[in-house]
């Protein structure tokens, strides 16, 4: 009898054991403010959406993270073909689940807020990229502009 209890026990724990490696791995990395902080390089594309109809838009930039959530750069950005340099200042925060949302204001070159993005992010490939996409944008006078914009961006 005994023998038969030490083989089901032993049979047992093997199936247990097989149905672990079939488990997907934990998630294993998490993010902070500090392994996010540095440099990145960026780019966005997407639609402004104005009465008139959609109106492209893109960007290729920089800037700057650091361990205090905050944000600076330089773009260059055009819509419907017109393009601008602009300075970015902002803040952001990061979760431990590596997701993330940031307050960017952007800026002409002589320091007049033109407009306000706020971006939801997630950081991927253990913080060395990051997917994003614009929740709002609202001009300096108040004016919400529906958009659909994403971005893409990789630490330097």
């Amino acid at each position: 009898m005994r023998r038969n209890g030490a083989l089901a026990t032993l049979t047992i724990l093997s199936f247990a054991m097989f149905l672990a490696t079939l488990a997907p791995p934990a998630h294993a990395s998490t993010c902070t403010m500090a392994s996010v902080a540095g440099n990145w390089g960026y780019t966005y594309t997407g639609m402004l959406l104005l009465p008139l109809g959609p109106v492209p838009v893109a960007a290729v930039g920089r800037y700057t993270l650091d361990a205090d959530g905050n944000v600076s750069g330089t773009q260059t950005r055009t819509v419907a073909g017109a393009s601008a340099q602009e300075v970015l200042k902002g803040s952001g925060r990061v979760n431990s689940d590596c997701t993330a949302t940031a307050t960017i204001g952007i800026y002409d070159q002589a320091g007049n807020l033109l407009r306000t993005g706020v971006l939801a992010e997630v950081f991927v490939k253990n913080g060395k990229q990051s997917r994003a996409i614009f929740e709002s944008l609202v001009l300096a006078d108040g004016t919400n502009i529906p958009v659909v914009i994403t971005a893409e961006a990789e630490k330097q």
